[in-house]
């Protein structure tokens, strides 16, 4: 599966953004997708994920209750609602795919965008 990220920005703190990620190639339900982030200097951080049918969601601990992952198979596409933004949500985001059931570690995902840039001004 390619994945294409987009959707990313300039946004002041305590707004809003949706990022986008759209799959091509194989059967897309097939799949489990993850969105990890990495600020400069600092190591990739589990974002959300959601499984194949899209009825399950996770997310990290710090963006809990602000991001929504949602996913449309018929679509071949995941989105990543983001509200209440905070500067130390600045980081390159990138989305993710694995077969099967999805994980929160970064390392179990063989399935990368290119990442898409969001910068939250304070």
């Amino acid at each position: 599966v390619q994945l294409q990220a987009s959707g990313g920005g300039l946004v002041q703190a305590g707004g809003s953004l949706r990022l986008s990620c759209a799959a091509s190639g194989r059967t897309f339900s097939t799949y489990a997708v993850a969105w990890f982030r990495q600020a400069p200097g600092k190591e990739h951080e589990f974002v959300a994920r959601i499984d194949r049918t899209g009825r399950s969601t996770y997310y990290g601990e710090s963006v809990k209750g602000r991001f929504t992952v949602s996913r449309d198979n018929a679509k071949n596409t995941v989105d990543l609602l983001m509200n209440s933004l905070k500067s130390e949500d600045t980081a390159v985001y990138y989305c993710t795919a694995r077969l099967g059931t999805g994980v929160n570690s970064v390392h179990e995902y063989g399935y990368w965008g290119q990442g898409t840039q969001v910068t939250v001004s304070s």
